[in-house]
């Protein structure tokens, strides 16, 4: 077999263009499951939340749950689908351990949601992306594989299979392709999941959750010669962040590239994404509908949503992301680019709530964008991921606008928060950061200083104000960076003038 040499990002996209699509998996968050009565709860003891029809025993029917199909119409609606006046469910066919039926209920020709979009904005521009449908079916089992290393099925000795999980309502969002995109097909594969995520978190049906997987994402890719034809896809399963969701797609270009480029094919078929490395594997090939034998569900009666129910639900919807952010934009005075860097960092919702806590907006601005998001980058992680409260974000600006902290004694106090040793004001404490504000022990500390430095000293003297700034220097340094700078400065000043 010969060797298929990578290329790099840019010379993959320099003569390939990309085609992507994302299907998105959203378990609503009603209090029981999509056809029985069995509560939700996530983290429960395994197989603690299971009863007949969710496990698919003999004579068990199901009944759907109303709530999760209102939520659903309310999705479509959102993304300026059409909303199906007529629809069922369907049997989706496969044996799979997690799937306790040996077939999942789903709806395939006649989903409730059709053709709608999303927009969703790239430096300033608005890349519509389009949604080709909108479904409802029921959550699969969670399947353990143990006594490998990698956690997954090869390699593993045995297999644990919590069915918790089966049955619990699961929306289904898949997007139409989406050409034209470039060498940006990464970055819109990000934008477009996180402009949805904050959707359907507006809508409030669903937490959302990509760590709890309460949101999975599967990425399509494929990539074809300027002018020809779409080239085979893959499918990328269960990407569970946004960060990866932008690395999957740029691994599988860079993948599919150098595989063409060598001249070989591209095999339909489902990949494995790998956080550690970046990369993906071949996982299986990929079935089409005519494998999962579908046919309709004759155990549930079809859907036919009243048009007037319809128009409620879509007078009653909340302001959505994109208008909330030019509104939050005008109203903190933000301009086009520091509101698109928020928007890039995934920094809203954040900051909004950080302002509701106290916090002037451009002091929320400067923490979730400079410190917390250098400190993201640094872990790989997401900014709500960090541990660090909205909340905590406008006390620490409350300690350093009252005096009690200065900005470099906050970053400490912000890593004492991030370790779990409480709130701002509890890490000041413990750890004795307040600012030294005792006049008498500041002039000692000034007068050291002065006394250390005498050739400094002359030069303030001398009307050379600059060179106080050493004087600053050793003062923070004997006090551990416990003074006030200003105040420091003044007291430099006033002593040598």
């Amino acid at each position: 077999m010969s060797t298929v040499t990578q290329m790099s990002y840019d010379e993959t996209v320099a003569r390939f263009e990309p085609v992507i699509g994302l299907e998105t998996h959203v378990e609503l968050g009603t209090n029981t499951k999509m056809f029985c009565g069995c509560p939700t709860t996530f983290g429960a003891e395994p197989n603690t939340q299971v009863c007949p029809v969710c496990l698919g025993l003999p004579g068990a029917l199901p009944v759907a749950n109303r709530a999760a199909i209102e939520a659903t119409i309310r999705i479509g609606l959102a993304l300026n689908c059409s909303i199906a006046p007529w629809g069922r469910f369907a049997r989706k066919n496969y044996f799979y351990p997690d799937m306790p039926k040996n077939f999942q209920i789903s709806q395939y020709d006649e989903p409730l949601c059709v053709d709608g979009y999303l927009d969703v904005e790239m430096e300033g521009e608005l890349v519509r992306i389009g949604i080709e449908r909108v479904h409802l079916e029921e959550d699969t089992g969670k399947t353990l594989h143990v006594g490998g290393a990698t956690g997954r099925i090869h390699g593993a000795t045995e297999s644990l299979v919590d069915y918790n999980r089966a049955g619990i309502p699961l929306v289904e969002i898949v997007t139409k392709p989406v050409p034209g995109t470039g060498a940006g097909a990464p970055q819109v594969a990000r934008a477009y999941v996180t402009e949805l995520r904050d959707v359907i978190r507006t809508l409030g049906v669903s937490d959302v959750r990509m760590e709890q997987g309460s949101l999975r994402c599967d990425v399509n890719t494929s990539l074809n010669r300027p002018g020809s034809p779409w080239g085979t896809r893959t499918e990328t399963k269960n990407v569970n962040s946004l960060r990866s969701v932008e690395r999957a797609v740029r691994s599988e270009i860079i993948r599919q590239g150098s595989v063409l480029e060598a001249g070989g094919t591209i095999v339909q078929e489902t990949r494995h994404f790998h956080e550690d490395t970046g990369d993906t594997t071949s996982g299986r090939s990929k079935e089409t509908a005519t494998d999962y034998r579908y046919f309709p569900e004759p155990d549930l009666v079809p859907l036919a949503p009243a048009a007037e129910w319809v128009e409620e639900l879509r007078s009653a919807l909340p302001e959505l992301p994109r208008v909330r952010r030019a509104r939050m934009q005008s109203d903190w005075g933000f301009s086009d680019l520091d509101m698109q860097s928020v928007v890039n960092a995934g920094a809203v919702e954040l900051i909004s709530a950080t302002v509701s806590a106290g916090a002037t907006p451009a002091a929320a601005r400067k923490w979730w964008l400079g410190e917390l998001a250098r400190r993201a980058n640094e872990t790989e992680a997401e900014l709500d991921a960090l541990g660090v409260t909205p909340a905590a974000v406008a006390e620490l600006q409350a300690l350093v606008d009252s005096g009690k902290i200065n900005d470099k004694l906050a970053r400490v106090v912000l890593e004492g928060v991030m370790a779990g040793e409480g709130t701002p004001a509890e890490v000041v404490s413990s750890r004795g950061l307040e600012v030294v504000s005792d006049e008498g022990a500041l002039t000692k500390a000034v007068d050291e200083a002065i006394a250390a430095n005498p050739d400094i000293a002359a030069k303030v003297r001398d009307g050379k104000v600059a060179a106080a700034g050493a004087l600053v220097g050793a003062v923070m340094k004997a006090t551990a960076g416990k003074a006030d700078a200003k105040t420091v400065r003044e007291l430099i000043i006033t002593r040598l003038s």
